[in-house]
């Protein structure tokens, strides 16, 4: 295979897409799982100068980059299967049906570091700013980081199915000879699951959900939870 034909061409797009996926879900871990957990026991003068320095700064332009590039390389990858294919015919794939689902929750994820989380972290950044310059914080600083927070642990609680959806599709038997009907009904259990956990991260800032987002431990759990929900809910649809 030439490597500028078509498909070498596909290859380097899927390539493209495994390389920037890595990176972000690796910047993502290592916020949630290194970085908050080091903040939390950490002075307020080495919080400052890790978000003012330049730290905190890299990493999230590794990590919203990171984003973007696996967001549109990804469904640049399924244009071209449901190209191939057609919308139907993709459809009518398990390996089809289960990246389509792996890719619903990336874009959710997607949406959340695009719109959520870079807009409070520059936020917290400029603050932080401020305050080692002699000034004060800027007063929705401290809500808005909690509010990315959030959104941050539940894209890492969000990742594992994400991950067991991408990771599986090509084993999955789970949507072959399935109505459309029950299609259907899989995908509003999805959109159903994916509303119920951006509503988690977005409304309130109290609650069972967000108890369990307050910690590591609690948020792979939520993710092995959401995942069970989603594999299970499939095999009683599917018989």
């Amino acid at each position: 295979m030439a490597l500028f034909s078509y498909e070498g061409w596909m290859l380097l797009l899927r390539w493209f897409h495994f390389l920037a996926g890595i990176t972000w879900i690796g910047m993502l871990y290592y916020f949630n799982f290194v970085q908050t957990p080091f903040f939390a026991g950490a002075e307020a003068p080495v919080r400052m100068g890790m978000l003012a320095g330049g730290l905190v700064s890299r990493a999230l332009w590794w990590f919203r980059w990171g984003a973007m590039f696996t967001f549109v390389t990804g469904w640049l990858i399924i244009i071209h299967k449901m190209g191939q294919l057609g919308v139907l015919g993709f459809f009518n794939t398990s390996y089809g049906m289960s990246i389509f689902f792996g890719g619903m929750l990336g874009s959710l994820m997607w949406f959340n570091v695009w719109f959520v989380i870079w807009p409070a972290q520059q936020v917290l950044m400029a603050s932080a700013a401020q305050v080692v310059k002699g000034g004060s914080a800027i007063p929705e600083a401290a809500a808005r980081g909690q509010r990315a927070g959030f959104a941050s642990r539940t894209n890492t609680m969000l990742s594992i199915p994400m991950l067991f959806f991408m990771g599986t599709a090509s084993h999955l038997t789970l949507f072959v000879g399935t109505t459309r009907g029950a299609k259907v009904a899989a995908l509003i259990l999805l959109l159903v699951v994916m509303a119920a956990a951006e509503f988690n991260a977005m409304v309130g800032t109290t609650g069972p959900g967000k108890k369990m987002l307050s910690t590591v431990k609690g948020t792979f759990w939520g993710g092995f939870i959401v995942t069970a929900i989603l594999y299970f809910g499939l095999e009683i649809l599917f018989p």
